[in-house]
């Protein structure tokens, strides 16, 4: 695929996610898709996630443990089968109720139109800051 195509594909998975449509989103990733997202264990979503399978869960504890409030796709630079996304996003964690706000950088690798390949780089204090724990481990 080209370029074009495979920005067509991530955003659409942003449209996806965007409308809450988790099932459409899945089925734009390879069933062996590896997904990262950074940061301490005591984030909920944090970690490594192989397969769709485990991406199911990834979103089921993605929404269990965050609202957001906003959620911006802004640029996109695509090379070869990588496609980068620039964006900004506003939330709050549920269980604390302390928001966050960060900007992103999304890496995406795409073959034969399905996501193979994810990573996430953010401000991961920022986040962080609203999961932490108020005794012993700082505000």
């Amino acid at each position: 695929m080209n370029e074009q195509a495979n920005t067509r594909v991530v955003k659409e998975m942003y449209d996806a996610f965007q409308r809450n449509d988790i099932p459409g989103l899945l089925a734009r990733m390879d069933d062996n898709i590896t997904f990262r997202i950074p940061g301490p264990d005591y984030v909920p979503v944090v970690g490594v996630y192989s397969g769709r399978k485990e991406l199911e869960t990834f979103f089921s504890k993605l929404e269990q443990a965050m609202d957001f409030s906003q959620f911006e796709p802004r640029e996109y630079v695509a090379q070869g089968d990588r496609v980068i996304a620039l964006g900004y996003y506003r939330g709050k964690a549920k269980a604390t109720g302390r928001e966050f706000e960060a900007d992103w950088v999304m890496a995406w690798t795409i073959r034969n139109g399905k996501a193979v390949e994810f990573q996430e780089y953010t401000d991961t204090e920022a986040m962080a800051g609203a999961f932490r724990a108020e005794r012993g481990m700082g505000a």
